[in-house]
């Protein structure tokens, strides 16, 4: 039997409960879903398509590369620093299964 994430609801919960609640948080739900949509963004991208400060894309940025769903490179581009992201397979598949959950809990909410 497969272990449920942490912060994750058992498999037999309510739909809204089963939410990746790391995906959830409206910034990092927006990084994953602008990453899902081109091959790689920059911090600056983000920030200025996320109306983000830099402290809060640098912290939701971290926790989603520690979850292993986007990569971070850092290069220079002269003497200036350039921080790409990219969405890896896992947070590909963790934001699918996040929408996928999100549609079953509209669906179920509009039958009642």
């Amino acid at each position: 039997m497969r272990r449920p994430r942490r912060g994750s609801a058992p498999p037999d919960a309510d739909p809204a409960l089963q939410l990746d609640r790391l995906v959830h948080e409206r910034l990092r739900l927006g990084i994953l879903s602008s990453l899902a949509v081109t091959d790689s963004l920059t911090f600056t991208d983000l920030k200025r398509m996320l109306s983000a400060t830099d402290g809060n894309v640098s912290v939701h940025a971290r926790k989603l590369e520690d979850a292993g769903y986007i990569e971070c490179t850092k290069t220079f581009a002269g003497r200036v620093p350039r921080t790409d992201y990219r969405l890896t397979e896992a947070g590909r598949h963790a934001l699918e299964d996040y929408l996928d959950r999100m549609e079953t809990l509209i669906k179920t909410t509009r039958r009642r």
